[in-house]
């Protein structure tokens, strides 16, 4: 890969992310429920040919559950990393309109928002929300447009004061023009690459806090779930529930990680053409 040039690179990651991520989310919909249902005649078996992960303790096969976990991580990926894009986008532009209060009050709020950890923030907003699905991405999205919010801003910031922008309003041109014509096309760069580098985070997080329970409800077959049941069994000897299905998640985090620094790099003036 390093002896292609950055453009070619950033073709073949974003064929191969798309693809193992349209892979994994079809399959995890394609999956019956009873394909995961457990038989105590085959629990705790080790990974074989028949049960590439293995089987956790009640018997479930775990390459399968880890499949289903992984397409409701990018479910919640997706849609929590959508919402926090937005929400930084309509927060940044509005600490940019110059008014004093607002900037202020949205710079207040961001500072207090980077201040509180991630994971606490998550949990007291899924808590609040009564848990499961919809307050686990209620909580992510409302805690991963903070670092977009603040570099729109100051994006924002400075177009404003470039010379284009100022003949258009001596032109007459209304300010949803200029916002339409010269700031959003510079923006959207930045919210593409935002939203891929957000999508990871979100992941990790939402597995996270299914892992310490405050998240998904025990009977869905996160990864998080399935790391949480796996940690009673280490000490006898069963490692396969915890490290392979881990180690798949890490790798999917790993990748679109990866796709999202190369698109910030081709996206770079300085770096494009490398």
């Amino acid at each position: 890969m390093k002896r292609l040039n950055r453009r070619t690179r950033l073709l073949i990651l974003t064929a191969v992310t798309a693809a193992a991520l349209i892979c994994m989310y079809v399959l995890g919909l394609a999956i019956p429920d009873e394909a995961v249902e457990g038989s105590f005649l085959e629990a705790g078996e080790p990974p074989s040919f028949e049960h590439i992960f293995g089987t956790d303790s009640l018997g479930r096969d775990l390459f399968t559950r880890t499949i289903k976990g992984l397409s409701l991580s990018i479910t919640v990926g997706l849609v929590a990393s959508a919402v926090s894009a937005v929400i930084a986008i309509l927060v940044g532009l509005a600490a940019a309109t110059g008014i004093k209060g607002i900037d202020g009050f949205i710079n207040w709020l961001i500072d207090l928002t980077m201040g509180v950890p991630h994971t606490i923030l998550i949990i007291l907003i899924s808590f609040a929300l009564g848990r499961g699905f919809t307050g686990l991405l209620a909580g992510i999205a409302a805690t991963h447009w903070c670092s977009l919010a603040r570099l729109i801003r100051g994006e924002v910031l400075q177009l404003r004061s470039q010379q284009y922008v100022a003949i258009s309003r001596k032109l007459g041109k209304s300010n949803r023009w200029i916002l339409a014509h010269h700031l959003l096309p510079h923006l959207v760069p930045q919210l593409l690459v935002g939203l891929v580098l957000m999508f990871p985070h979100a992941i990790l997080h939402e597995a996270s806090i299914s892992f310490l329970g405050f998240g998904l409800p025990p009977e869905q077959p996160a990864i998080g779930i399935i790391l949480s049941e796996s940690m009673r069994y280490l000490s006898a000897g069963m490692w396969w529930p915890a490290v392979l299905p881990g180690a798949a998640l890490v790798l999917l985090v790993l990748l679109v990680d990866k796709l999202g620094d190369e698109l910030k790099m081709i996206l770079d003036p300085y770096s494009a053409q490398e």
